[in-house]
């Protein structure tokens, strides 16, 4: 096979293109990127995925994959030197909840701080979104469009629960978040040692392409964590890691606190979106346009969620439940005289009970679309 011929498709500014991006540096995996058009969706994109998300990866047998963990659990066999998944179990069960929490959570601070700072980063984000999808175009046209495509995205804003009432409990949590990993990476390259793990990666999507790169957050990241800023610049820099993890199954120290924050903020909203996709499911297992498979909407309806003390509301998305599926699947597939560690992590967090829980409905991925079966 030849390496030569990966090519992804996405943008700087992307939260998801940069946590791929990211993978392909550090696993020395030969890519060219370029960033797509509103033609390349239209002729390329969205005839081979059926959606309009990127990053895309097309790859030298021809297959065109998306979605980041889909990606990355695709390329690993592939490219198993300086895996990402630790072996220890405790590391391993860590790393998928990191991952979860910065692919789905940290969308909170990531959205606010792109889009509440109008003045400082607007100008900035509307050149780049126009640049991407219209760069034939001259400068003050696609400023103009890339305004218009920023302004879908800012509407997006108030259904993650960022309104008035909950910002300064939202920056409150971000600043916490950004003094505990501060701590974290003044002893440690990456979360788990000399190595990047999927956790990781699921975390530098939203800290370099909204919360480094964007003018307003990323003066805040270099000014009062700079070694998160200094993390970020590792895990984009183009040298491979190949470090190891902490010996042992470690947890260093300075990372249960991010744990405990990501159990604390992010699993009670996941355990009420399943009940919520559930009760969906029984209310609809009638209404399938395939016998037995239903196609999981993108958002149902409202929930609560509670950040540093404050109550609000925010849309319910149940796609999330895949990734969470993930670490509670590798949970359940431990055998018994092997979860130890990971059970003690697990009772550490509070997270036994819902790890153990066997799901009341799974998600699976078909046509880079999420089903349920009734």
């Amino acid at each position: 096979m030849s390496n030569d011929n990966y090519t992804m498709y996405g943008a700087e500014f992307s939260l998801y293109s940069g946590k791929l991006r990211s993978y392909l540096r550090k696993k020395a995996i030969p890519f060219s990127e370029k960033s797509p058009s509103v033609l390349t969706y239209r002729r390329f994109i969205e005839p081979r995925t059926g959606v309009r998300f990127i990053p895309v990866l097309h790859t030298p047998e021809d297959e065109v994959l998306q979605d980041t963990t889909a990606i990355i659990d695709a390329l690993e066999p592939r490219f198993p030197e300086h895996g990402v998944y630790p072996t220890g179990p405790a590391q391993r069960l860590a790393a998928l909840l990191l991952e979860l929490y910065g692919d789905e959570w940290l969308l909170i601070p990531a959205m606010h701080y792109r889009w509440n700072f109008p003045d400082v980063n607007q100008p900035f984000i509307f050149e780049e979104f126009g640049g991407m999808a219209f760069p034939w175009f001259p400068k003050f046209v696609r400023r103009a469009l890339g305004r218009k495509i920023g302004g879908r995205f800012k509407a997006f804003v108030p259904r993650l629960g960022i309104t008035e009432s909950t910002i300064p409990a939202v920056e409150k949590s971000f600043e916490g978040v950004l003094a505990e990993l501060d701590a974290h990476f003044g002893q440690h390259d990456f979360l788990f040692g000399g190595r990047p793990s999927i956790g990781d990666f699921g975390l530098i999507g939203p800290m370099y392409a909204h919360l480094y790169r964007d003018p307003y957050p990323g003066k805040l990241m270099r000014e009062t964590a700079p070694n998160v800023a200094a993390w970020v610049e590792r895990m984009q820099s183009p040298d491979p890691a190949d470090g190891h993890f902490l010996a042992d199954d470690r947890i260093p120290a300075t990372l249960w606190p991010v744990l405990e924050r990501m159990a604390r903020e992010q699993v009670p909203v996941l355990v009420d979106t399943e009940w919520k996709l559930g009760k969906w499911r029984r209310d609809h297992s009638g209404k399938t346009k395939v016998p037995g498979v239903l196609e999981v909407p993108r958002a149902l309806g409202e929930h609560t969620f509670e950040i540093e003390g404050t109550v609000g509301k925010r849309m319910v998305l149940p796609h999330s439940l895949w990734r969470w599926q993930r670490p509670r699947d590798y949970y359940h597939a431990l055998a018994t005289r092997s979860r130890g560690p990971a059970s003690e992590l697990a009772q550490r967090l509070g997270l036994r009970v819902a790890l153990s829980a066997r799901p009341k409905v799974r998600l699976t991925r078909r046509d880079n679309r999420f089903i349920t079966e009734t």
